[in-house]
């Protein structure tokens, strides 16, 4: 049974050297082995049976497209940057915003309250430049009319002024086919998202039935600064009441694999990447048909169409929608839209994630400090759990005490295993010792200080929070390696304090774990470790104190390499 607890720990280091050596040669640049976390890159061409969709003007017959696109999808945006229309700046408290005259359509957001990875400039999300296209966008189809291809008129502030509490830009259409296209863009103080107003104005002496598109648009890149050691999704996302939360990678649009809910009366449309995310916003019982497609070489877009009741001569059709564009910070994104929180991935752990940041988040509100804030809430997590883990370490401090045993009666049955194994066992029996008492109270923990990983490395407040000295990011690994080396430092500590394993090859190997399992937090974010060491620290404490209750004397079993 002792080879069991053992066989664990050889399979957990096993896939973690796996997944070590994949994320190498992703970091040298080269193809990975395995591929864990990193999506297949785009093909230079569309998959056979794709749709062909022009890249440049609106076609005259909107034809039918298949697979993940609706029928009368708008048409696509060309991968290099726009030089027809011009560029209008606008400045909030939290955003500088950049708008281009053809369409009205946002091409640029920059967050003055974050600051970019490189440290010397605020952050840019969205932007519309050669190497980088990531734009919003919206428009009409079902006929030859106003859409982001078409050059518009701009009125309104370019700033919030002092004492204002919202801004109000406005970018109208000449009229095309009878119709003329409005669009309102409302952007209240504090805020990261903006009411959009499009009003369709009927100047022709027919009805009309036009279709609203609301689309996101961005190249398949992987972000600049992007962890080799670590993988977070960068993508499309589409959220309904009836399938939630559902990611697309890239490499599926390009597959023509992707599967999202094709039509619904409520939800999102949304682009995430870590820390930050997008999204496009219908009211609750709007008809919408949702798309994900390729619209260019490494360019894909996810969006809804939403048709339109048909509008008189002369009458106006108004449709409000709400656009997001801000860090993923989940009490913010709640209060949005329901759902929107989601963009912020946990993963198949978020029944454990969000209230294991609900408490995060109330520590700092008391604290004052994040990484005080990631110790505080590892010692309640270690109290709540301190009793089923005094059991662990009570079974291992039985194991220990009866070593010395196990290992003289190994030496006298080492030419005889099946007579050495039944000695064993009667050995724990007689002991009243339960090898895998260790185990199990481990493996129970283990999904909740996943979710917290999670939690922390998701959390885009650990972006740019100090903690101590020479912490100055939480997000960012340490500069000078102090807390890694900490980290290995505790993990070695805590390994030596565990009963030798009786086969000296596995007791030797397994020293080789935890220093393994240590290089790859050289490259994770300082929070990260900060939580680990802190772990490390009070399992330290609480196995040598429960030693010493039982009357085992702590003490470090050195490995021996002779």
């Amino acid at each position: 049974m002792n080879d069991i607890r053992r066989t664990i720990l050889w399979v957990i280091f096993g896939f973690s050297m796996v997944m070590l050596w994949d994320q190498w040669q992703i970091y040298n640049g080269h193809k990975p082995t395995f591929g864990f976390g990193q999506p297949a890159q785009p093909a230079a061409t569309a998959p056979a049976g794709a749709s062909s969709v022009p890249v440049s003007s609106v076609p005259s017959a909107v034809p039918a497209v298949t697979g993940t696109q609706p029928v009368g999808a708008p048409p696509a945006t060309a991968a290099a940057p726009s030089t027809v229309g011009e560029k209008i700046t606008v400045t909030t408290d939290l955003v500088r915003l950049t708008f281009n005259t053809e369409g009205g359509s946002l091409v640029r957001t920059e967050f003055l309250k974050q600051i970019a990875d490189d440290k010397t400039s605020t952050f840019v999300l969205l932007d519309d430049r050669p190497a980088y296209k990531y734009v919003a966008e919206s428009g009409l189809i079902g006929g030859d009319f106003p859409n982001h291809k078409t050059v518009m008129a701009f009125s309104g502030e370019r700033e919030l002024k002092p004492g204002a509490n919202e801004l109000v830009l406005r970018f109208e259409s000449p009229e095309k086919g009878g119709v003329k296209l409005v669009k309102t863009y409302t952007i209240k103080r504090g805020a990261y998202d903006a009411n959009v107003r499009h009003d369709v104005v009927n100047t022709g002496t027919a009805p009309v039935a036009p279709k609203l598109y609301l689309q996101l648009v961005r190249d398949g890149n992987k972000l600049p600064g992007e962890s080799s050691f670590y993988s977070t999704f960068t993508g499309p996302a589409v959220y309904t009441e009836a399938k939630k939360f559902t990611k697309v990678d890239f490499s599926d649009i390009e597959k023509g694999k992707a599967e999202v809910d094709k039509h619904s009366t409520n939800g999102y449309v949304a682009m995430v990447q870590h820390y930050f995310a997008s999204a496009w916003i219908l009211p609750d019982g709007i008809g919408r048909d949702l798309f994900v497609r390729k619209v260019d070489t490494n360019l894909y877009a996810v969006g809804m169409i939403a048709p339109l009741d048909p509008v008189a001569p002369g009458a106006t059709k108004a449709v409000e929608a709400k656009f997001f564009a801000g860090p993923q910070v989940e009490t913010m994104l709640e209060q949005i839209t329901p759902g929107l929180d989601l963009v912020k991935d946990y993963g198949w752990l978020t029944i454990l994630s969000k209230p294991l940041y609900w408490l995060l988040d109330q520590l700092h509100k008391v604290l004052g400090n994040w990484g005080w804030a990631i110790m505080a809430l590892v010692l309640i997590i270690k109290i709540a759990f301190y009793w089923l883990q005094a059991k662990g370490y009570e079974s291992m401090a039985k194991m220990k005490a009866i070593n010395p045993k196990v290992m003289a009666m190994r030496e006298r049955y080492k030419d005889k295993p099946q007579e050495m194994q039944q000695e064993m066992m009667r050995i724990y029996r007689e002991e009243k010792v339960n090898p895998m008492g260790g185990c199990l109270p481990i493996m129970v923990q283990i999904p909740v200080f996943i979710a917290l990983y999670w939690v922390l490395l998701s959390s885009v407040e650990m972006r740019g929070a100090p903690w101590v000295g020479w912490i100055k990011d939480l997000a960012a690994p340490d500069p000078f390696f102090i807390l890694p080396l900490v980290m290995t430092f505790t993990t070695l500590l805590q390994t030596a304090l565990n009963p030798t394993p009786p086969d000296p090859m596995q007791a030797k190997l397994m020293w080789f774990m935890p220093l393994a399992f240590s290089v790859m937090f050289f490259f994770f974010p300082s929070g990260l470790v900060l939580y680990w060491i802190t772990n490390n620290v009070l399992s330290i404490a609480q196995q040598w104190i429960i030693n010493t209750r039982m009357g085992v004397p702590p003490e470090f079993n050195l490995p021996k390499f002779r």
